[in-house]
């Protein structure tokens, strides 16, 4: 059963001690749910709490979710072109529509892979949510080959992410790619 105690982090953890840490509590929060919505709402609040014990100064900590995993009724997609709408997040409000291919996110979405972004001002057609925001990574979630979700965090300095990061967050993904309904 989810807790507030899976946000709970010790003190002086080293980051890899964080990042397993944080697995391992989605890997219970999700446990015997298997809703996106329910599972990445949780999702966000956890990677929120797990940027407040790193030293990185996160803003922006979620998910954007392929448009065709909406209700019928919800998507607001009418051309042939791949959508991400908004999903569950911590953070300012935020972009609601980014086309596969777009920005950072967008772009990670269509090559389906990882995007680490030094320097989000030197990015070819960056879209600023988030106006303090100067380092990003995206992660997108695969199921059978495809983009169904993707992981965003913002960070208000430049070159906020490592590899560190990456290896994670990419491990994240796989865990709600398998523990999802998509």
């Amino acid at each position: 059963m989810p807790h507030a105690d899976s946000s709970y982090f010790a003190p002086g953890l080293s980051k890899d001690e964080v990042y397993t840490q944080m697995i391992e509590q989605t890997r219970g929060l999700i446990y015997g749910q298997r809703n996106w919505d329910s599972n990445l709402s949780n999702t966000a609040s956890l990677l929120w709490h797990t940027y407040a014990v790193l030293p990185a100064n996160i803003n922006w900590a979620g998910f954007y979710i392929r448009d065709d995993k909406f209700p019928p009724s919800s998507s607001q997609n009418t051309s042939s072109d791949r959508v991400l709408l908004l999903g569950p997040f911590q953070g300012k409000p935020a972009c609601q529509l980014i086309h596969f291919g777009r920005g950072v996110c967008g772009t990670a979405a269509a090559k389906k892979e990882t995007v680490v972004v030094d320097d989000v001002m030197a990015f070819p057609g960056h879209i600023a949510c988030d106006a303090e925001s100067r380092s990003e990574v995206v992660v997108p979630v695969l199921v059978g080959g495809e983009t169904v979700a993707i992981i965003d965090i913002d960070c208000t300095e430049v070159k906020g992410f490592d590899e560190v990061d990456r290896k994670y967050l990419e491990e994240l993904a796989g865990v709600l790619a398998e523990g999802c309904d998509w």
